[in-house]
């Protein structure tokens, strides 16, 4: 038998749930409710749940308060602005010093049930135990679409692969929390990271709830920048895929000079055509723009992270001294 999981088996395990909220006013009430419930009785379960206020707008952070003022085990982190989810989870993972982290969301998506599954994988010997969805019902034809074809280009270009399905909801052993607290870097995408660290790992599968309340912080053009930041964080291919553009689009331009060469050799001085001209002026100019344009997507992270600017400022930490 494993020796983590040996001393695992029966002891009292401290837990800490990290919760990112951007304007959740309606639902923090309802998930301290059910987190309650499910968690907070466990006997063998040190509960601790940290929310960090990404910069909300509404009464977000005074719901927060008024909830702490009921049960002392929450903790609050008042970010200083909105600094975007995935600094967020980064602060309340760096603020965690709990057995086991599970960063989740505060909409009951992601039901809170599955953390005592998850504790039992870990209580196996596992360090990392993934919560994977098998079903996207909640979601759109176009989010599912999009989601699948991401999942399959980045697992092509990247290494390491993404988990398909697997969101942030999972659990982490504490030495996992401390290799993620090594990674300094500014344009984080959290789960490549979670992937790029390894650990032993194990998962579990849950069906996916619509959300309880509120509505979803993101659309289209966020996702859909959320996914660049996947590609460019973890693969160079897409740099590299614009040598072999060059390449073939080069090759072509010899052949078809060889072939004019010899047609004006056998049949005389042909009349160029403006409008081949111009179609062959535009097509090459837009592969142009392209590989720049990929080129100052690398260039422009390059940038953000020469300057080692902190991911995030906590503008004021509530909790509930003994």
């Amino acid at each position: 038998m494993d020796h983590a999981a040996g001393t695992r088996r029966d002891a009292r395990v401290s837990l800490s749930l990290v919760v990112p909220v951007f304007n959740e006013a309606e639902t923090v009430g309802l998930f301290v409710e059910k987190v309650a419930q499910v968690l907070g009785s466990d006997e063998q379960i040190d509960l601790q749940v940290i929310f960090v206020n990404d910069g909300s707008t509404d009464d977000t952070l005074e719901r927060l308060m008024a909830l702490q003022a009921r049960d002392p085990r929450l903790l609050v982190i008042d970010l200083s602005r909105n600094f975007g989810k995935e600094a967020a989870l980064t602060a309340g993972i760096d603020a965690a010093c709990s057995d086991v982290v599970v960063p989740i969301d505060v909409d009951l998506q992601d039901p809170p049930e599955l953390v005592l599954e998850m504790l039992a994988k870990w209580r196996e010997g596992y360090e990392v135990v993934l919560a994977r969805r098998i079903n996207r019902d909640s979601d759109t034809w176009a989010k599912r679409v999009s989601a699948s074809w991401f999942y399959r280009m980045h697992n092509r270009i990247a290494s390491p692969k993404i988990p398909e399905n697997a969101g942030d909801f999972r659990l982490m052993d504490r030495c996992v929390v401390e290799a993620l607290k090594t990674m300094p870097e500014s344009c984080r995408f959290m789960k490549g990271l979670f992937a790029w660290v390894g650990f032993r790992t194990a998962q579990v599968e849950y069906y996916r709830q619509p959300r309880v309340a509120g509505t979803s912080k993101f659309n289209g053009w966020k996702l859909w920048n959320f996914a660049l930041e996947g590609f460019t964080s973890f693969s160079t291919d897409p740099l590299r895929v614009w040598t072999y553009i060059g390449m073939t689009v080069s090759l072509v331009s010899v052949l078809f000079a060889i072939f004019i060469g010899i047609k004006v050799l056998v049949a005389g001085v042909d009349v160029p055509g403006y409008a081949s001209l111009m179609v062959a002026v535009s097509f090459l100019g837009g592969l142009q723009l392209m590989g720049i344009g990929v080129i100052g997507e690398y260039l422009g992270r390059t940038y953000v992270e020469s300057k080692r600017r902190p991911v995030y400022f906590v503008r004021q930490v509530y909790e509930v001294k003994d």
